[in-house]
């Protein structure tokens, strides 16, 4: 062959290597993004977004492995933010909450057969990826079952963080995407606490990760004044008697991890004998009907901050979403098009794993030192909470926030959707509050189209609308 002829066909064989390297960092897919696509799920109506899921390894031995779904934006997605969504528990998974009645571009009918479209759907304006953590979560496995009662803060962390450097190998478009950390309640830990992980990952690897904010929702933030907050929130809203309300400001140290027996048994007074039958996620919806028998995944979950489990009736404007889900995702048909559950694990997929809350290893006493990291660092910050929420409630929120002594730069208004309240709001410097009126612990599935407007304010980093 002639030197001229070799020359062409090495320029040919470098041109190729340039075109697939450039349509893999813009917006090309590759092969192991392409084993990840979903074609469609079952009973999925017709849209125009691509949607990608699957498995990554997170552990040096292999052994753990998280699940992930994403929903690229519907417009021009190349130009769109990543925003990463974890829901809380500890335990509880986001393809049941966030993906499928909050934020998710889809919702499940009543029967689990079928899906039809959110139409306040986050990813309208944002790539949307649902992050199962930690390994035990959904549809996230281990094959290592001590780790299902070792797991805890420090572990979510450090395997979320590995998740996106392994993930961002796996679809490089993404490696130089402005990122944000969204999620709610028990991600009032997980959300801080990753960002401080890529914060230290940036200071000495490349290429960093190009984190940008957070924004998180009815967070577990502070133990101390998550406790005292909670119990206000109580007694303002007339849920306990003024006796009950004395009794637990004297006798309970909400410092502690673990309360007296005294303590203990106030709690359970006043859930057993004076809540009545309500949904503590929401004191003013109705619980879900439960005469086929089926009991929500949540109904004996703990928060760390809070001194006995929660009696979880169901939520939402139709108050028995979780139940579909649970119908729904452990349909083999639909674990195949997911690409899930490819261990075969024995048991049937639910929304919450009691052995990981029970068993949860760690857990920071109060995340507010991160949030001054985070200040520091010059992240935008939201913090939002829905106002009928008792589980993680505003006055808590409030509370934890007062710490911080932020000089405020708005002072407290009321922002609005539709020339409707959404809710009030105060700007600080290095950090936005936002209520939500009429809320409850999961937000979006409560007022979708306010939660989109927040969204969508802490996306563009302009205060929420005053009109």
């Amino acid at each position: 062959m002639a030197k001229r002829e070799i020359y062409v066909h090495f320029m040919v064989f470098v041109f190729s290597v340039v075109i697939v390297s450039a349509s893999d960092q813009e917006g090309g897919v590759n092969s192991e993004e392409e084993a990840d696509r979903i074609s469609a799920l079952p009973g999925q109506p017709k849209v125009t977004f691509d949607q990608f899921s699957g498995y990554v390894t997170v552990s040096e031995l292999g052994e753990r492995a998280l699940f992930y779904w994403l929903t690229e934006a519907v417009h021009d997605p190349l130009s769109k933010p990543l925003v990463i969504w974890l829901n809380g528990g500890p335990g509880c998974s986001s393809i049941a909450y966030g993906a499928s009645e909050e934020i998710g571009p889809f919702r499940i009918n009543k029967t689990g057969s079928s899906l039809y479209l959110n139409k306040f759907s986050w990813n309208a304006n944002a790539n949307l990826l649902f992050l199962e953590a930690p390994a035990g979560v959904g549809f996230s496995y281990t094959n290592r079952s001590s780790d299902l009662f070792s797991t805890g803060d420090q572990r979510t962390a450090k395997d979320s963080l590995e998740f996106i450097k392994r993930w961002m190998e796996r679809f490089p478009r993404y490696k130089r995407r402005e990122v944000y950390l969204t999620g709610e309640s028990y991600a009032g830990h997980y959300v801080p606490q990753l960002a401080r992980k890529i914060m230290a990952h940036n200071r000495i690897a490349k290429p960093n990760i190009n984190l940008k904010g957070i924004m998180v929702g009815n967070a577990v933030t502070d133990n101390y004044y998550d406790n005292l907050g909670t119990v206000t929130y109580w007694w303002s809203h007339a849920m306990i008697s003024d006796r009950t309300y004395k009794k637990l400001l004297s006798t309970c140290d909400f410092r502690q991890q673990k309360n007296s027996d005294n303590c203990e048994s106030l709690y359970s007074y006043a859930m057993d004998q004076e809540f009545g039958n309500i949904d503590q996620y929401n004191i003013y919806a109705l619980p879900c009907n439960r005469s086929g028998g089926s009991r929500s995944s949540r109904q004996h979950m703990h928060l760390p901050h809070r001194p006995r489990p929660i009696i979880r009736q169901y939520s939402g404007y139709d108050p028995c979403t979780e139940k579909y889900a649970e119908i729904y995702y452990n349909r083999p048909d639909v674990q195949k098009a997911l690409h899930a559950n490819k261990t075969r694990i024995p048991y049937n997929w639910t929304a919450c794993s009691e052995t990981l809350n029970r068993n949860w290893n760690d857990t920071a006493i109060s995340v507010l030192p991160i949030y001054k990291e985070m200040i520091a660092a010059g992240l935008r910050i939201w913090v939002f909470s829905g106002d009928v929420d008792s589980v993680v409630p505003v006055t808590a929120t409030r509370y934890s926030l007062a710490q911080l002594n932020l000089p405020t730069k708005i002072p407290w208004y009321p922002w609005y959707v539709k020339k409707q309240v959404g809710g009030w709001t105060e700007v600080y410097t290095g950090l936005t509050f936002a209520t939500v009126r009429g809320a409850g612990h999961e937000v979006p599935l409560f007022k979708p189209r306010e939660a989109l407007q927040l969204f969508n304010s802490f996306l563009s980093g302009k205060p929420l609308p005053k009109s």
